[in-house]
């Protein structure tokens, strides 16, 4: 794994506000770099680094163990959940994608292209100028 993926990919997470998520491709396709499971293998090797219960499968589900943990944060936050019908148990509850997904103000998306940008230069040189 590409350490200059690892640092925008977490610096992109650090970014999403408490009660707010934004999906693996969410942030895949901010950086323009890599695709939902390079961004998911960064967030389960590094994703300790930062509030990583803020990054979630694009259906709001996150492994059962983790959404377990993760509970217990979207409760303090008050991020939007999903919980399953009775008959449904033992299912998982997800994060209700449509109320939590987070959306970048201006000032945000300047960052991201910031990430973006030094992300791009940092592979283009470590490729030799040949576009990563």
């Amino acid at each position: 794994m590409r350490e200059e993926l690892v640092d925008a990919v977490l610096q992109v997470a650090a970014l999403v506000p408490a009660g707010k998520v934004l999906s693996y491709g969410d942030i895949a396709e901010l950086l323009g770099a890599a695709g939902p499971r390079q961004v998911g293998r960064v967030m389960a090797l590094h994703g300790g680094a930062v509030s990583w219960w803020r990054v979630v499968r694009s259906d709001g589900s996150l492994p059962a163990v983790l959404m377990w943990q993760a509970l217990e944060h979207y409760r303090h936050e008050g991020t939007g959940l999903l919980f399953p019908s009775a008959a449904a148990r033992p299912a998982l509850p997800k994060v209700r994608m449509a109320q939590a997904r987070w959306v970048p103000a201006e000032r945000d998306f300047a960052r991201i292209d910031g990430i973006a940008a030094d992300l791009r230069t940092k592979l283009s040189a470590a490729t030799g100028g040949i576009d990563a």
